[in-house]
């Protein structure tokens, strides 16, 4: 167990890697809270975009544990569009890269079942398997289904949850919401046994303060990212730790708690402009 205390994963942006001393400890299931275009997507994508590339050049580094597969989760977006806007955003050669890397999850028509949208905007498959489809939703639960596919994911690996925003509003009634909050608590438990990093991907504002609250009692890190304003009607993108059980103490021995963002085409997202919260 001592051994494995120093391993990290890495996210694969190299302008943060460094200042987590090579990554996150395996198993953290990582909360990435952030307002509209504050950021948080793009750092899930650079992250996978990186992580895609960096198994050889880390090889011999017995200290990183680079995932050994990605695993997507999506529950309203098409695989296709995914890859598309990540190919758009950065370099259109990483389409056919990550679409070998990535292994997508896409519980699109679970989700939708259960809404007022035509099953021919979303559904493929004949009626018999569309039928089939709507009884298993009526049987069991999304949370189940989400439970299924992750237990089923590669351990020593990197899972995206794409995304909380698009689950937790339906569950908010008092039993469903204990339900999902438990599933998170034992999603948090379950990362630790596969050695497996978890994003989780949550809009702010969109549900009560102390519901956000409670999810990131649920798990090991929360990251928000947020606008801030600068002056002159100018607006920069800022991500701070508000907590990272295991790494907190040594980011605020070293004063690295929060940072200014950059988007780029070329580099993805990137921090800078190291800042202490005060």
């Amino acid at each position: 167990m001592q051994d494995r205390l120093p391993l990290r994963m890495p996210t694969g942006i190299t302008s943060l890697d460094p200042v987590l001393d090579g990554g996150v400890p395996p198993g953290s299931a990582v909360l990435l809270l952030g307002e509209h275009g504050a950021g948080n997507i793009e750092f899930v994508q650079t992250s996978i975009m990186h992580l895609s590339t960096l198994r050889e050049s880390v090889k011999a580094d017995e200290s990183l544990l680079v995932p050994e597969r990605i695993s997507y989760v999506t529950f309203t977006r098409m695989r296709e569009d995914i890859l598309k806007e990540i190919a758009l955003s950065f370099s259109p050669g990483l389409y056919g890269r990550l679409d070998e890397e990535i292994a997508f999850h896409d519980l699109s028509e679970l989700y939708f079942d259960a809404s007022i949208v035509p099953p021919d905007w979303y559904g493929e498959g004949s009626v018999i398997e569309r039928l089939q489809k709507k009884q298993r939703k009526e049987n069991g639960s999304i949370l189940a289904e989400v439970a299924r596919v992750l237990d089923g994911c590669p351990k020593n690996g990197l899972i995206v949850l794409d995304s909380l925003t698009e689950i937790a509003p339906p569950l908010t009634d008092p039993v469903r919401w204990h339900a999902f909050i438990a599933f998170l608590r034992g999603l948090q438990r379950a990362a630790k046994r596969w050695n497996t990093t978890v994003y989780l991907l949550l809009t702010s504002g969109i549900l009560a303060r102390s519901q956000e609250l409670e999810i990131a009692d649920c798990v090991d890190a929360t990251l928000l990212f947020r606008w801030e304003e600068t002056g002159a009607q100018r607006r920069q993108r800022v991500m701070h730790f508000e907590k990272f059980r295991g790494v907190m103490p040594r980011l605020e021995d070293k004063d690295l708690v929060k940072f200014s963002v950059k988007i780029s085409a070329a580099g993805g997202f990137e921090v800078r402009n190291i800042r202490v919260v005060v």
